[in-house]
């Protein structure tokens, strides 16, 4: 293995999707928690993690077909017939 295929090798990159919402705050302080894990983890430097972050809106993000706000407005229904029955 030459010296370029050894520094990709010790470059993780790590992707993370996430609806959208959360402040800088939340996404800073995730990044660090996932660089001290991966780097733990795989035995490598801090620096050399990458972490990229997207962000999703609710009619970009699906779970069994259902866009999230569907979600939402399912789950808020459901909630709804439950209190009045």
């Amino acid at each position: 293995m030459n010296g370029a295929e050894s520094r990709r090798r010790q470059m993780p990159i790590i992707e993370m999707h996430m609806m959208q919402g959360r402040s800088d705050e939340q996404k800073r302080a995730v990044a660090g928690a996932v660089t001290e894990a991966v780097s733990r983890s795989l035995g490598c430097s801090p620096e050399t993690v990458r972490i990229l972050i997207t962000e999703h809106g609710t009619e970009e993000f699906f779970v069994a077909g259902l866009t999230m706000a569907e979600r939402a407005e399912r789950q808020r229904r459901a909630a709804l017939q439950e209190q009045n029955p």
